[in-house]
């Protein structure tokens, strides 16, 4: 799967095709919804029943965790699954065997929580966006640099929005994603600091890989979403 490219020094949003330049853009689906749910699950057979609810309650954006057993089994049904829906990135990618593989299944999108140019090199190569992680300036700027898709403040919830509106001093281009204890009221508060979109966890799955109230999971869900679209670019 490949995104369109830009050079270096722009900032590039959206996009399905990787033509020319040097720098993938995230899938428009996941930047026009400005939201991805990390979906940690204890294994992958409970993915389905949780990203039906929270595709229905509106979330177009899914991070797949290589930490949950069995993803990659699952990916292939899955992204048939929720084809034309929703985009389902890979994340918590942290060798270039696994990312090659997620390239492989088809991932529209790569999200590593680490500071690599190597990896940056790797699926710009492939045409596939990445969004590396890293919180000090010099680790954002180096992936920035190398040509990341957007880089993934990480933990977010140890600097706060504020941090990002400091970031756009010396880097104004800076495409950034604060993941990490990002919350409903987070959220608003990162995406007015001028965050492209907000990776989320815990506070919006709550119990729902643990057998939670799919219910409850559907209102956090949509909770989120008119956050997000509040917010729109």
């Amino acid at each position: 799967m490949t995104g369109e490219k830009t050079l270096p020094g722009e900032t590039a949003l959206t996009g399905e095709t990787a033509l020319t330049g040097e720098r993938v853009a995230l899938p428009a689906r996941t930047v026009e919804s400005r939201l991805i749910v990390v979906a940690r699950a204890q294994r992958a057979e409970d993915y389905a029943p949780v990203l039906d609810v929270l595709i229905e309650a509106g979330i177009r954006s899914v991070e797949l965790t290589l930490t949950t057993p069995g993803t990659f089994d699952h990916l292939p049904d899955l992204l048939a699954r929720y084809d034309g829906v929703a985009d389902l990135g890979v994340g918590t990618v942290t060798n270039g065997v696994d990312l090659a593989r997620a390239v492989d299944a088809g991932a529209r999108y790569l999200v590593t929580p680490i500071t690599s140019t190597a990896f940056v090199a790797q699926a710009t190569d492939a045409g596939v966006p990445i969004v590396p992680g890293g919180l000090t300036p010099t680790e954002l700027f180096a992936s920035w640099s190398a040509g990341a898709s957007a880089v993934k403040i990480f933990p977010a919830g140890q600097v706060g929005p504020a941090y990002l509106k400091d970031l756009r001093g010396p880097f104004p281009d800076l495409v950034a994603v604060p993941s990490g204890g990002v919350d409903l009221a987070e959220a608003e508060a990162w995406l007015a600091a001028g965050a492209v979109a907000v990776s989320v966890g815990g506070p919006l799955l709550g119990d729902a890989f643990r057998g939670g109230d799919l219910g409850a999971l559907r209102d956090r869900a949509a909770a989120f979403v008119e956050v997000c679209a509040r917010n729109a670019a």
